[in-house]
């Protein structure tokens, strides 16, 4: 009896003591937690949305007015953090202070930290970036990575004050690496590396500035592939293999198709990170960039050379669409606009994982470059016949090529499909007709490279 008049008595005096709390700190956690998710605007289908978030302050938290994840009591019906899971929140942590160097297990649970502390440090950030701080989106993207596949490594991209880092290790990820670009958030990540067993590696790397044209020394965060793999101990894979690396990030807003662009060249010739075998990319990506991407024959503004050549060589996903506010960005530059029309409200979280199949039908790192020139002069102008394109590469050849595909003689080269492409260069590859030298004749009749993007 006097042990359930004890428990009777702490819980009512730890319900009021909540109850201060809460209505101390709510005013300041608000101007802090980023924005709910907005209906309204125009939508990509089949895209899930992100329900409007809430948070609690538990009783035990590590910290009088700690923010953490977890339905409001605001809400009707919605469950509230048990007290066994706050607990766990800081075993690790405990660990941590006594200098202890432990592997994480299902009963640990790093701390994500607080959301005013970390949308400070991510808005000390000079660079122009975006980054994610809401617990919530870090959650859902980890559920698309699926980190508890310990046959891929993780590399997070610029991962900032490291929300989703501590997310995915969480959630199980036996090895995150992460190449964050500024000096800024890596003692902070260095520490954590320091605090676990092997499971986080960061490393001084800005993902996106991997491999720059030309050659001699270079200094981080600029860096080779050659030198990431080989210090990180990951070899060659056979590209039937299963996938070796999984890479998320945001995908930096200046030259969005630039970046694209270079990356896909990369992926066919396989130089850079995929001569590691498929390397899949799950990037947040501008909305109006992932319409161009996954744009069809027939959508002459948006179809271009690297809609065609992502979708040949990679199975495209579109996993999430989340508001630009629901990121905090580092920058006081206004947010991107679309010139022509297109929506352009969220950051797309878009999987592209190379397909097993591509260098199976004719197609070789070798010929790769052969193929990309090909697309690039057919897409230059989308309103021109393909069979006039083929007959300027090979005289009185065009008519014969179509009719063994099975396509119309006026079909112009914007109406043409990806799988159609790689299908006619297979055919064009084998052909005696045709000699490398159509490959030049058109980079001199298109000297400023138009319509190649």
């Amino acid at each position: 009896m006097s042990t359930q008049i004890w428990r009777g008595v702490d819980l009512m005096m730890r319900s009021a003591c909540c109850q201060t709390i809460r209505s101390n700190v709510r005013p300041c956690l608000h101007k802090a937690v980023l924005a709910p998710v907005c209906h309204s605007g125009l939508c990509v289908p089949a895209a899930p949305m992100l329900q409007r978030r809430a948070y609690s302050l538990d009783f035990l938290s590590s910290g009088p007015g700690r923010p953490t994840l977890g339905p409001s009591s605001d809400h009707p019906g919605a469950e509230r953090t048990s007290s066994s899971s706050a607990l766990t929140h800081r075993n690790l942590s405990a660990v941590a202070v006594q200098g202890q160097c432990r592997p994480l297990c299902r009963y640990d649970s790093l701390d994500l930290g607080e959301v005013e502390e970390n949308v400070r440090r991510a808005l000390a950030c000079k660079k122009i970036r975006h980054f994610i701080v809401d617990p919530d989106l870090a959650e859902l993207v980890t559920q698309h990575l699926g980190p508890e596949n310990a046959r891929s490594v993780i590399f997070e991209c610029n991962p900032g004050p490291g929300v989703l880092t501590r997310t995915l290790l969480n959630a199980g990820a036996q090895r995150v690496v992460a190449l964050e670009g500024d000096k800024l958030f890596l003692r902070d990540l260095q520490e954590l590396e320091g605090r676990l067993d092997g499971q986080l590696e960061v490393v001084h790397c800005d993902y996106f500035k991997l491999d720059p044209i030309g050659v001699g020394n270079l200094r981080p965060p600029v860096m080779y592939t050659d030198k990431l793999f080989t210090d990180l101990g990951i070899s060659e894979a056979s590209w039937t293999d299963d996938i070796p690396v999984k890479v998320v990030g945001i995908l930096p807003l200046r030259n969005e198709r630039g970046t694209l662009l270079k990356m896909v060249y990369a992926l066919f010739e396989r130089q850079s990170v995929y001569r590691y075998g498929r390397v899949e990319l799950n990037l947040f990506i501008s909305e109006k960039e992932y319409l161009k991407l996954v744009s069809r024959p027939g959508e002459m503004m948006q179809y271009r050379a690297f809609s065609v050549l992502w979708q040949m060589a990679c199975d495209i996903e579109l996993l999430h669409k989340e508001p630009w506010e629901s990121f905090v960005k580092s920058s006081k530059q206004r947010m991107p606009s679309s010139k022509n029309q297109l929506p352009n409200e969220h950051l797309c979280l878009v999987r592209l994982r190379p397909r097993a199949d591509l260098f199976s039908g004719g197609l070789t790192p070798t010929n790769a470059s052969t193929l990309l020139m090909m697309i690039k002069q057919c897409m230059a102008k989308r309103k021109v016949k393909l069979i006039d394109r083929l007959n300027l590469w090979s005289p009185d050849s065009g008519s014969k090529l179509l009719s063994e595909m099975g396509m119309l003689e006026d079909i112009l080269t914007g109406h043409v499909y990806p799988e159609e492409y790689l299908r006619l260069f297979q055919l064009i590859d084998k052909s005696q007709e045709f000699t490398q030298s159509w490959l030049y004749e058109e980079i001199l009749e298109n000297p400023q490279r138009e319509g190649w993007g």
